[in-house]
């Protein structure tokens, strides 16, 4: 018997060991194509990795020259470590944190001068009470500040950086007798890896947090426009079709409306940042405040689109022989809202005003189409109850047989269920035999989800009930666009967007069920 365990755990470890020794192979390969998918989605990561390390070695000048570190002694750790903490990606963010830290290091220096001033007068013994009390006062005011809204949102880094400093030289100061001067050097050298970030993120490739957020709003846009068409068109695509997909592809449809839907924090955070900018063109002073607003909007819009995609995975769909009396009105519907998102996105990469005519007659007649459609098919949506027993009982059979062969239940079409009564001898037959089986327990989880979609699918509307579903959100769609057009029609106004000019409207074309936008004039951001 251990001869055995033996043996089995020395398979068990070279199989191990070839496992790993493969993982160890691809690994090189796997680096660097992490690498190389890094920098291309972003090239200016690339620019921004070289800014760093560009700082980092002057700023280590004040190390490497004698000349430089006579004069500032050991206290140049502090600029390298103001390089690594300060710089960061945008200029927004880097002159929020270099602004927040120079302005918490100078307060928290002067009022630490005054205080060893004031202690100095006292004795020695009421000095360390007076430092302790000064420590716990401020301490616990500068804390309580950080709970302040305006406070934690623009200023929190500086006041951490305030407290740490103020307590560094007030405490060190009852001990050290050159403390102030230990101060001033460091302050300097902070000055200087502030100066060196500042210079380097605002004159060498500067990236600014205004132009992400204003790029990524007519993003979120175009990837609305493409989200909805995509789930349109899968919808009326044959469902084979759709089970045949390479499931390690990513979905279209999800990609399309997940950049909106995970925009919440990035928005703020941007316009943040953008609010510290200065002012580097003729477009930056934007209301960035307004754009979090046209965010939330895109959010809301989003969630439709979710349940739009939703409708596609549903357990219970209508026939592809109903959906297609449908097809047309729907994608013209489609192409329309798609055809305003997309004018939406490119007014504003282009700082320009709407066309008036965004919504246009067609999709008003698209609409009506689609209502006159689903008029023409009342026995669809309404009906009577006489066949409602025999639905249920042939759908009861059809679930019944789908768990015998345990095959994998992708819709629901009352069409295709049997209606004679060998059905309810065959589904009767089998609650007898599951009640009295020994798996009982495991039998009813499997039937309970089976009664619920028998009680729902014995509606005879219940075949184009999905479709119904699909159709309001299709509407509900657009009735959230006025709410898209209203806030980009308040932010050009406040951000005094040029004006609509013929000629630089937006034609969408749809061929084979791909978006094709075509700009019949795209003007530079500098003409009027």
């Amino acid at each position: 018997m251990e001869l055995v365990m033996t043996m089995v755990a020395k398979e068990s470890l070279k199989k191990n060991m070839k496992v790993f020794s493969e993982k160890l192979k691809r690994f090189p390969g796997l680096f660097w194509q992490t690498v190389w998918r890094v920098g291309r989605d972003d090239p200016r990561r690339v620019v921004h990795a070289l800014k760093v390390g560009l700082s980092l070695t002057l700023v280590s000048l004040l190390y490497l020259l004698e000349p430089l570190f006579k004069g500032i002694g050991q206290n140049a750790i502090w600029a390298v470590m103001t390089v690594v903490v300060v710089l960061e990606f945008t200029a927004g963010a880097t002159l929020c944190k270099g602004l927040n830290r120079g302005l918490g290091t100078l307060v928290a220096g002067s009022l630490a001068f005054f205080i060893g001033y004031i202690a100095e007068k006292t004795g020695h013994v009421f000095r360390a009470v007076f430092i302790g009390a000064a420590v716990f006062v401020i301490g616990t005011a500068t804390t309580y500040m950080r709970f302040f809204p305006y406070i934690k949102r623009n200023y929190d880094y500086g006041v951490v950086i305030f407290l740490l400093t103020f307590n560094l030289i007030t405490v060190s100061s009852y001990r050290v007798s050159n403390v102030l001067k230990i101060a001033h050097e460091r302050f300097y050298t902070i000055a200087i890896g502030c100066g060196i970030c500042l210079v380097m993120t605002l004159f060498i490739f500067p990236i600014w947090s205004g132009e992400d957020l204003h790029n990524s709003t007519a993003i979120k846009l175009e990837g609305l426009a493409k989200s909805i068409e995509a789930c349109v068109s899968a919808y009326f695509n044959d469902v084979e079709k759709e089970t045949t997909q390479d499931k390690s592809s990513e979905d279209p449809i999800y990609k399309g409306y997940k950049a909106v839907l995970d925009s919440k924090s990035q928005d703020e955070t941007l316009a943040l940042h953008a609010s510290w900018e200065p002012r580097h063109s003729r477009h930056c002073r934007y209301p960035w405040q307004q754009y979090v607003k046209l965010g939330a909007v895109l959010r809301h819009f989003g969630y439709t689109v979710v349940a739009l995609h939703g409708c596609l995975q549903s357990e219970i769909q209508t026939p592809q022989h109903c959906r297609i009396l449908f097809k047309d009105p729907c994608i013209r519907v489609t192409n329309e809202v798609s055809k305003a998102l997309m004018e939406l996105a490119n007014s504003i990469r282009n700082r320009r005003h709407c066309s008036p005519e965004i919504l246009s007659d067609n999709l008003h007649e698209a609409l009506q189409d689609l209502n006159n459609a689903i008029k023409s098919q009342p026995r669809l949506f309404l009906g009577s109850n006489k066949n409602q027993a025999t639905n249920m009982l042939a759908l009861a059979a059809a679930q019944a047989n789908s768990s015998q062969k345990h095959e994998k239940y992708n819709g629901v079409s009352l069409s295709s269920f049997k209606t004679d009564n060998s059905a309810l001898l065959e589904w009767k037959s089998k609650r007898m035999i599951n009640e009295h089986s020994k798996s009982e327990v495991a039998e009813r989880k499997v039937l309970r989800p089976q009664l619920s979609k028998i009680a729902i699918t014995s509606l005879e509307f219940s075949e184009a009930l999905p479709f119904a579903a699909f159709a309001s959100l299709l509407v509900e769609t657009v009735a959230r666009l006025d709410n898209i057009i209203e806030e980009v029609e308040e932010l050009g106004r406040i951000a005094c967007f040029k004006e609509f000019k013929p000629g630089d409207e937006v034609i969408v074309n749809i061929k084979t069920q791909k978006l094709d936008v075509t700009l019949n004039h795209f003007p530079s951001q500098g003409t009027e």
